[in-house]
C-alpha cells in the first residue's frame, strides 16, 4: 500500500491507487484523465478529515486541562510552576509551589433561613443513597462492622471525661458571661430577637417584629440578659435512651433540661437530680426494633461511682461580682473564650457517637437515636404534618446556636451606618463580648469579622471604591 504525508497525518491509499503513482520507469496507464482527478479528490478528503480529527483531539485535551486547573483552583490548592531562568549545564527539574487556603481572608456570613424554608440535610440525600448502595454492594465481600457501644446500651469509656469537660465548660461560660455583662454593654431589641454588643445600639432599619412599619424598621433597644446571648435550647430528659419514644400525651410529664446537659448525661455524666439507666452488659436484639436487657445477676452490685472531676455549679445572680480592674477583665474574657471553645469542641466529639436530632422546620432538639412523637411543632405548614416534627440529623449550630452579631471595629469611633454594612463583619455574640472586653480575636472567626477591610469614613467615599 502506498502512503502520503499530509502535514502531520499519514494517509494510506487503497491498493487500486498504487498503480497511479508516478515514477521514472513507469507510466500512468490511465484510461482517462478524469479518473485520476477523482482519485486525487479522495486523497484530499482523507487528508482533510485526518487533520480535522487531530484538531478535535487537541481541542478536547485543552478543555480537559482547563477544567482540571479550575477544579484545583476552587479546591484551595493551586500549583505554580517555578522555572529557573539562569542557564546551567545541568538539567534542573521545575519546583512545585503549593498555595493552601485553609483560612480564607474573608468569608460570607452564615445564611439565615426563612421560617418557610426547611433546613438542609448535613449530608445530601443523594450522597446518603449512594453510600447505602455501596455498602449493600460490598456487604457480601467484607465482614460486618461491629455495632457501636451506644447502640448496644453501653457507654464509650474514652468519652466520659469529655462529658464532664463539656458540662463544666458550659457552667464556667455562664458564670463568666454574667460577670462580663456587667462590664460590656449588650443591647437587645424589644420587638425582635436581634442583639447588639456596644455602647449604643445600631441604627439599622432591620427590625422585623410587630408594628415595625410604624417605627420604619428601627429597633427599640433594651438591656440584654444572658438568655439573649446564649439561646436556651432544651430537650426531653430520657431515663432510658434506648426505650420507647415519647408519646404526645407524655410531653408534660417528662422533664426538659438543657440539650447540652442531656447530651453529657447520656455520655456518662451522673447527676443525682436527673437519674438515668446504666447498663453493664450489651442488650440482646430479638427483632429489628425489639430487644431485652441482658441478665446482670452474675455481676457484683454496682458501687456508687465517684465523679471523675469536680462538677461546677452556677453562681446565683445576686452573688455575681463584676471584675474590678482592666487586667482582671481581660483575663476573664480569655477564660470565657476558652470555655466557649471547649464546650463546642467537646460537644462536637460527643455528637459523633451519641446521635442528636433536630426538627427541619423548628428549632426543637432531641438527644437520642430517634425523635419524640410530641405534636408541638408550630412551624410553617404544621397543619399538614399534624404538628409532628420532621426529624433529621443535627449539626453543632443546632445544639449550640452561635447567635451572630455585628462586629464593632472601634468602640469609641462613630456608630455603624446602614449604607456601609457591606464593610462590616459579624461574629458570635460570645466572641464579640470577649473581644470588646480585651481578649485576642480567635483565628477561626477572623474571616467573618473582616478585620482587614478598610472602612470608608463616609458614604461618598464608599461610592468611590472600585
Amino acid at each position: 500500500m502506498a502512503a502520503f504525508l499530509c502535514g502531520q497525518a499519514v494517509v494510506f491509499l487503497p491498493p487500486k491507487l498504487e498503480s497511479f503513482v508516478v515514477s521514472n520507469n513507469t507510466r500512468l496507464g490511465l484510461s482517462s484523465i478524469d479518473s485520476l482527478q477523482v482519485y486525487m479528490i479522495y486523497i484530499y478528503i482523507y487528508c482533510f478529515f485526518a487533520a480535522l480529527m487531530k484538531f478535535f483531539t487537541d481541542f478536547v485535551h485543552f478543555i480537559f486541562s482547563f477544567f482540571s486547573f479550575l477544579l484545583q483552583l476552587s479546591s484551595g490548592k493551586l500549583k505554580v510552576q517555578l522555572e529557573s531562568r539562569v542557564p546551567s549545564k545541568k538539567l534542573h527539574q521545575p519546583y512545585l509551589l503549593v498555595v493552601r487556603c485553609e483560612h480564607p481572608q474573608n468569608a460570607d456570613f452564615p445564611r439565615r433561613y426563612s421560617k418557610r424554608e426547611k433546613k438542609p440535610f448535613p449530608i445530601p440525600i443523594i450522597e446518603l443513597r449512594r453510600a447505602a448502595r455501596a455498602r449493600a454492594k460490598n456487604r457480601n465481600n467484607q465482614p460486618r462492622k461491629p455495632i457501636l457501644p451506644p447502640k448496644r446500651g453501653l457507654l464509650v469509656k474514652h468519652l466520659i471525661p469529655a462529658a464532664f469537660d463539656v458540662f463544666n465548660a458550659r457552667i464556667e461560660l455562664i458564670n463568666n458571661l454574667k460577670k462580663l455583662l456587667k462590664v460590656v454593654p449588650v443591647h437587645a431589641c424589644k420587638w425582635c430577637p436581634e442583639i447588639h454588643v456596644g455602647p449604643a445600639g445600631h441604627a439599622f432599619k432591620s427590625c422585623k417584629g410587630p408594628s415595625t412599619s410604624f417605627r420604619k424598621g428601627l429597633h427599640e433597644w433594651t438591656n440584654a440578659h444572658l438568655e439573649d446571648v446564649l439561646l436556651p435550647v432544651e430537650a426531653y430528659h430520657l431515663f432510658d435512651r434506648l426505650g420507647k419514644r415519647i408519646r404526645h400525651d407524655q410531653r408534660f410529664s417528662i422533664p426538659r433540661i438543657p440539650a447540652v446537659t442531656e447530651l453529657c448525661i447520656q455520655a456518662g455524666l451522673d447527676l443525682p437530680e436527673f437519674p438515668t439507666k446504666r447498663r453493664r452488659k450489651p442488650i440482646i436484639r430479638i427483632g429489628k426494633k425489639e430487644f431485652v436487657d441482658a441478665d446482670e445477676s452474675d455481676l457484683p452490685d454496682p458501687v456508687p461511682s465517684v465523679p471523675l472531676k469536680p462538677i461546677l455549679t452556677e453562681i446565683p445572680d445576686s452573688e455575681i461580682i463584676a471584675p474590678s480592674s482592666e487586667e482582671e477583665t481581660i483575663l476573664l474574657a480569655e477564660e470565657t473564650l476558652e470555655a466557649w471553645r471547649k464546650m463546642r469542641g467537646g460537644a462536637k466529639r460527643l455528637m459523633m457517637m451519641y446521635p442528636v436530632r433536630v426538627c427541619g422546620y423548628c428549632p426543637e432538639v432531641h438527644v437520642g437515636h430517634s425523635g419524640h412523637k410530641a405534636q408541638n411543632c408550630g412551624a410553617f405548614k404544621h397543619q399538614q404534618r399534624n404538628g409532628q416534627h420532621g426529624w433529621q440529623t443535627a449539626v453543632l449550630d443546632d445544639l449550640i446556636p452561635p447567635r451572630y452579631v455585628w462586629h464593632v471595629p472601634d468602640v469609641d469611633g462613630p456608630p455603624l451606618q446602614w449604607e456601609l454594612k457591606s464593610f462590616y463583619g459579624q461574629a458570635p455574640a460570645v466572641v464579640e463580648i470577649c473581644v470588646q472586653a480585651g481578649a485576642a480575636v480567635p483565628e477561626k472567626y477572623k474571616p467573618t469579622m473582616r478585620l482587614d477591610i478598610g472602612i470608608p469614613s463616609s458614604v461618598k467615599e464608599a461610592e468611590m471604591v472600585v
